[in-house]
């Protein structure tokens, strides 16, 4: 199995707004990795549909909890990895299940909730190595708490 790198780029939206938060794996965004899927797939709509989560604007708890897909079960079984370019994860969320090992974190089975036709099975999957994984997490627990105070 091939580990992908993660980094999570905290950005703040415009001049001081929140803090937005977007997964890049293997130094690509992944706003960009899915928007190239959707559109090479001919999904309507596609293209800068998605943007990054903002924890100002939803208790996600803690960042580990929630990279480690441990989030509230509210969302259910998959965790929101990317929110809706209007900055709301609600309205157009990108699910992913997320497997914790002792070695590796994987990021499968990802889905659009509101187009539950679209197939999204030659996206990913990605497999982190979970001590890199751990160390990307920890660096936006970082950001997110220096950021809130």
């Amino acid at each position: 199995m091939t580990s992908n790198e993660i980094r999570f780029d905290c950005q703040h939206r415009g001049d001081g707004g929140p803090l937005v938060i977007v997964p890049h794996i293997g130094g690509a965004p992944l706003t960009e990795l899915i928007d190239r899927f959707e559109m090479d797939a001919g999904m309507q709509p596609a293209g800068d549909a998605y943007g990054g989560l903002i924890p100002e604007f939803f208790r996600f708890g803690p960042m580990e909890d929630h990279f480690h897909g441990q989030s509230t079960n509210a969302m259910g079984p998959k965790t929101p990895v990317l929110g809706c370019e209007c900055g709301e994860w609600g309205c157009w969320p990108l699910m992913a299940r997320i497997i914790v090992t002792p070695d590796h974190v994987t990021w499968d089975s990802f889905e659009q909730p509101h187009r539950r036709t679209r197939d999204y099975s030659g996206f990913g999957p990605f497999h982190f190595d979970r001590h890199q994984y751990d160390d990307a997490v920890k660096a936006l627990s970082a950001a997110v708490s220096s950021d809130e105070t």
